[in-house]
């Protein structure tokens, strides 16, 4: 059953605040091989302008799909079946990167709500502000709930 269009614009309230710690920025840096110092040493940070060590540029993804699995994905109206889903695309455009200590909130939008070839393709938007209300990222997510397939084969 395809996703109620009506849900198009849709925006869930913003989620409590994301503590963003050194630790959790230098796990993360490391599991994704990167070594760049600016990730896990305050005084390469600070060499380079920052007060503190940054997040490599998905680290926003830990909290911004967090936000939108907890409002969007299990939103019992919009009745999307989360088994069949796969993660389609993911984009971020930044106003500054995230610093250790940010406090981050996010605010999901659902954009668009398509189907094709039985396929719901769900696109969220994730709006990330500071704990002084600025803008630091969004993140733009598609998710593609996979088509039953006796749906599939009656699209046909």
């Amino acid at each position: 059953m395809a996703l109620d269009q009506s849900f198009v614009g849709r925006t869930y309230p913003p989620i409590a605040a994301y503590e963003v710690g050194r630790e959790k920025i230098r796990e993360f840096a490391e599991s994704l091989g990167d070594t760049n110092p600016v990730y896990t040493d305050p005084e390469a940070a600070r060499a380079l302008g920052y007060p503190d060590v940054i997040a490599p540029p998905t680290f926003i993804f830990t909290i911004t799909f967090k936000a939108a699995g907890k409002q969007v994905v299990e939103d019992p109206q919009l009745g999307l079946d989360y088994s069949r889903v796969v993660h389609g695309d993911q984009r971020f455009e930044y106003t500054r990167p995230v610093r250790a200590g940010d406090h981050l909130s996010v605010t999901s939008i659902i954009d668009s709500i398509k189907s094709l070839a039985g396929n719901d393709i769900l696109s969220v938007r994730g709006e990330v502000h500071d704990e002084a209300g600025d803008h630091v990222a969004t993140s733009f997510t598609t998710l593609v709930a996979r088509a039953a397939d006796a749906e599939v084969e009656e699209s046909r």
